[in-house]
């Protein structure tokens, strides 16, 4: 798989793994990991807080809302808590597709990520940015006439353009049936201080980072038709938290926008 990824240059889902404490990153990537922290120094706590925000919003959809099988785009680095290990508790038998476009994600998926003997789990090498590609190959695992649970958990905020990013967005839920949720987190500044801000502007400015923030309104734009479960959009450390829980991040520390929502109709 080497020759199919360069190491010398970053990749979010790597940088993500690094800022983990995971070993599966890069110098390029513990590079650029450390100097997104200097712009935006809670950028570690930031990532604690949404891996734990996916956790416990799987595990509504899975058993609060009954789904049995999962989207995941964007599906970085295998870790603690994974989609499948969170949805495929609750219900043995749920089927879950992984997306992601890092090779190196992939080959780590198909070595760790085992499913159940009931359920299943397929890996797709592919971008976001190809929704209708995914849709295509996802349907050999799930049935898009059933509910589904579309994770699109701290991706989307890759793509800059936001018209792109609502139509990635729209595209991937019209072709899901009624009854499905989406689990989405998404980086914003609307909680920074102005320095802070000025930073992340600067850090997108000179090419450090490649993290588009949007604000609560653009965030909205992504829910329409949709039913906002409660506790709506928050900051992902707010969204129903464990209240055992180690850490519970203030909005500052934790910038991204967290939400559940049902498709009722679009």
């Amino acid at each position: 798989m080497t020759d199919r990824f360069d190491t010398g240059v970053a990749h979010p889902a790597r940088r993500y793994n690094y800022w983990l404490g995971g070993k599966d990153n890069f110098a390029a990537d513990r590079e650029s990991g450390d100097l997104l922290a200097k712009s935006y120094p809670a950028a570690r706590i930031a990532a604690r807080a949404n891996r734990a925000f996916l956790g416990r919003a799987v595990r509504y959809v899975a058993a609060d809302a009954g789904i049995r099988q999962f989207l995941d785009v964007g599906t970085g680095l295998p870790t603690a808590n994974n989609t499948h290990q969170v949805a495929q508790l609750v219900a043995p038998d749920a089927r879950i597709v992984y997306v992601d476009n890092d090779p190196m994600v992939m080959a780590h998926a198909r070595a760790l990520l085992t499913s159940t003997p009931e359920g299943e789990t397929r890996y797709i090498e592919d971008d976001l940015r190809n929704p209708d590609k995914i849709l295509g190959e996802a349907a050999e695992v799930l049935d898009l006439s059933r509910p589904v649970g579309l994770i699109l958990v701290a991706v989307v905020h890759f793509l800059a353009d936001h018209a792109e990013a609502n139509r990635v967005v729209g595209t991937l839920l019209d072709a899901l049936a009624p009854g499905s949720h989406l689990v989405m987190s998404y980086a914003t500044t609307d909680f920074l201080t102005p320095e802070l801000k000025a930073n992340w502007d600067e850090s997108l400015r000179t090419g450090r980072s490649d993290v588009h923030p949007r604000s609560r309104a653009e965030f909205d734009e992504f829910l329409t038709g949709l039913e906002v479960i409660e506790p709506g959009v928050v900051p992902v450390g707010d969204w129903r938290p464990d209240p055992d829980g180690d850490e519970h991040p203030s909005p500052v520390e934790a910038s991204i926008f967290g939400v559940v929502a049902r498709k009722v109709i679009r």
